[in-house]
């Protein structure tokens, strides 16, 4: 039995030891999962970041190109019709060349039809858009300058010299990228002048920061800028994207860490029991043995001799004695079924618990004489009421009382005492006695548990009287507690509630 206990405690061991190792291993890469995640998100968002800021610097520039084109004192603008092509040719000048031979450009345009000799306004708004379209966005583009005239491209060149990157915009367009891809977390820009490096060189975040993401390009002249973001501590928004996974793994861990627990506690708590019960079994079969064998004796003797009649009275006193021992261990037995039979019903009634008392004291005087045992009762009231079954109740103290003169040894002294507390009735039964083990006190309510006593047991018992009366005390809606210190006595403590006080034929509530 224990073999197989054991084995089925180390099999409930390594399994929950695995799954526990699993639930560790998948969270573990789940990690690694998100931390992949973070970095390729992070760098997507800043690349989106910087590319919308680009791109806006090139709407700007395009706006502004489109003023040089319309200012007539900077670029002059004309047409003329090739009567070759019948079509209209278009023709973009510096109105003041800065030096001899300074450049144009001469175009036409497949979908406009109309031959015009001279441009007016409508015509030079369309021809300005598009030209910025087919001409202009492609500089942009490539973030290069097209020398159509000498006045535009200085004019488009200083424009890329004199742009700075707006650190404020960009930060508010990257917390943008950041939140569409759920990540939410304090970052820095570090932005350095452009420069080439080898491909497999790292960006390294500074002191104090975790991660760096890569460094992307910003800027229309040579003078670019290289922008990377840090990061203190993505491992918060690494737990807050697995925020359910790990929720939903630790409450899976503590399930099963709780069952492994509870079934080897219930386990063990099994085999204990079952083992005080063979000691119970054991001891019970030794102690019935010994009073029918006695009985068994005597009839004999009373049927084959010829006793005189002193002498069959002796034989009848023990055969009664010893019956008296039967009836004991018959009721010990019956207290133990009546405790487990927890639906049993009650037959509640009114009962006054200090004439009960005193009832019970009376009736183990004998014992209590025999051991030399004071026996004091106090009470701060005697007209105490509460709903019980009235013989439960009696049978619940008795054992305690019982057990005080049992183990508090001869010439002790027990004190029985009931007061009111809190519209509960308190019962205390205490003694000097030699009192309980602190290893031993969670356990004395159990069935079939005796303070271990080595070798030696002065004492008949079973181990059912604390575990019956206890079981009485609950059904009533009480508790039974024990305080107790080696050396110095013990004392159980009855609590059950108080219906009224009487006092002669009237009550107050």
């Amino acid at each position: 039995m224990k073999k197989r206990i054991n084995l089925v405690v180390i099999s409930m061991a390594f399994c929950t030891t695995f799954l526990l190792c699993l639930q560790l291993y998948w969270n573990y890469k789940a990690y690694q999962s998100s931390v992949k995640a973070f970095k390729s998100e992070s760098n997507s968002a800043l690349s989106d970041a910087v590319e919308h800021l680009t791109n806006m610097r090139r709407d700007e520039f395009a706006a502004k190109y489109k003023t040089w084109l319309a200012d007539t004192s900077m670029v002059s603008i004309t047409c003329k019709v090739n009567t070759t092509y019948h079509s209209t040719v278009f023709t973009i000048a510096d109105k003041h060349q800065k030096v001899a031979g300074s450049k144009s450009i001469s175009f036409s345009i497949d979908t406009f039809k109309q031959q015009l000799s001279t441009i007016n306004n409508t015509t030079k708004a369309f021809i300005i858009n598009h030209f910025v379209k087919t001409n202009v966005y492609t500089q942009l583009k490539l973030k290069e300058v097209y020398f159509v005239t000498q006045n535009l491209g200085d004019s488009l060149n200083n424009a890329y010299k004199r742009d700075r990157l707006n650190r404020a915009q960009l930060d508010s367009l990257f917390k943008v990228e950041l939140l569409k891809r759920d990540i939410n977390t304090p970052h820095r820009f570090y932005v350095t002048n452009f420069s080439v490096k080898k491909f497999s060189e790292v960006n390294k975040p500074a002191k104090g920061y975790s991660f760096a993401t890569l460094a992307y390009n910003y800027g229309f002249s040579s003078s670019q800028k290289a922008i990377s973001a840090w990061f203190p501590d993505p491992d918060l928004v690494f737990f807050r994207q697995m925020k359910w996974l790990l929720l939903s793994s630790l409450i899976l861990i503590a399930i099963t860490v709780f069952c492994f627990t509870y079934t080897v506690k219930t386990i063990l708590r099994q085999k204990k029991l079952a083992e005080l019960k063979n000691d119970f079994v054991n001891n019970m079969t030794h102690e019935l043995k010994t009073p029918v064998a006695t009985i068994n004796i005597a009839a004999e003797a009373i049927q084959d001799f010829n006793l005189s009649k002193a002498s069959a009275d002796e034989y009848l006193g023990i055969i009664r004695h010893q019956a008296g021992n039967l009836t004991n261990l018959i009721d010990q037995i019956l207290k133990n079924v009546v405790s487990e039979q927890e639906n049993i019903n009650l037959n509640l009634t009114k009962v006054n618990t200090g004439e009960l008392i005193g009832r019970v004291i009376k009736d183990y005087k004998p014992q209590s004489a025999a051991a030399n045992i004071s026996v004091n009762y106090n009470s701060s009231d005697q007209h105490l009421m509460a709903v019980a079954d009235e013989p439960l109740l009696k049978n619940a103290i008795a054992n305690l009382l019982d057990n005080a003169i049992k183990y508090s040894g001869n010439g002790a002294v027990i004190n029985v005492n009931q007061s009111t507390e809190n519209s509960s009735i308190i019962i205390k039964v205490s003694d000097n006695g030699p009192g309980i083990p602190q290893q031993y006190q969670d356990k004395v309510f159990d069935r079939f548990f005796r303070v271990p006593s080595g070798d030696i047991h002065n004492m008949k018992g079973y181990g059912l009287g604390l575990s019956y009366a206890k079981s009485i005390i609950e059904r009533h809606k009480g508790s039974l507690t024990l305080i107790s210190k080696e050396g110095s006595g013990t004392e159980f403590i009855i609590s059950i509630p108080l219906i009224y006080h009487e006092a002669g034929q009237s009550s107050v509530a």
